[in-house]
């Protein structure tokens, strides 16, 4: 399978983790950004690095970033960079483009010019250390629509040695036990008759407002 390549635009803190997160799994990866000092502390963990006008179409024409897999458009507050600089790729044809978002409005036209996929960085990790404040428990939460959402709970102490089916997360909050880990093993087929131990993670998928009563009953635990 040939290597993807992906070029990264905008080497701030989020551009800049993309960036090397995807060097250090082995991939081809571009950092541009207009400012030299920025291209220099990361060219070193990257591919190849280049200092460039995302705004300036015949620059980004000539870095060739039709060519490329994916690219991410990390742009920070300049928000009419962000919008221009997707425009072009988007003329471009490049086959997937990943914008960073400001806003829910920045995110909305971002996604009428053609964005592939709309990130919100800040108000995803917002939402993860606001849940995390309200339970303890609560180890990761990814929000998979505006409706719906899955977390990753630690189990308290008053569900340890009970089921599945006597925890009846089901009937008494709607939401659905995807999945259990217990350490390094991950039981993607759970049964009802399940035990949960002690240290158990339950991977669970539900409506978001329904999770909300959960965490908070769970953390009352």
């Amino acid at each position: 399978m040939p290597n993807k390549q992906y070029a990264v635009i905008g080497m701030g803190r989020f551009g800049t983790s993309v960036a090397q997160s995807l060097s250090k799994l082995g991939f081809d990866v571009l950092a541009i950004d207009s400012n030299e000092q920025k291209v220099e502390d990361v060219s070193a963990r990257v591919t190849h690095a280049v200092t460039a006008d995302s705004t300036d179409e015949d620059a980004l024409r000539s870095l060739g970033l039709r060519n490329f897999d994916v690219v991410v458009v990390a742009i920070g507050a300049d928000i009419q960079a962000s919008i221009l600089t997707t425009l072009i790729l988007k003329e471009f044809g490049v086959p997937q483009l990943i914008v960073k978002a400001q806003s829910e409005l920045h995110g909305k036209v971002l996604t009428k010019i053609g964005a592939d996929k709309v990130v919100f960085p800040e108000r995803d990790m917002g939402m993860r250390v606001a849940h995390h404040l309200i339970s303890p428990n609560i180890l990761e939460y990814i929000e998979l629509s505006k409706d719906y959402s899955i977390v990753e709970i630690k189990v308290p102490s008053f569900a340890v040695g009970k089921n599945l089916k006597q925890l009846d997360i089901r009937a008494k909050y709607k939401c659905n036990v995807l999945a259990i880990k217990t350490g390094s093993e991950l039981n993607i087929s759970p049964l009802a008759e399940d035990v949960i131990r002690t240290d158990d993670v339950l991977v669970i998928v539900g409506k978001t407002e329904h999770l909300s009563e959960l965490e908070l009953d769970y953390a009352e635990g």
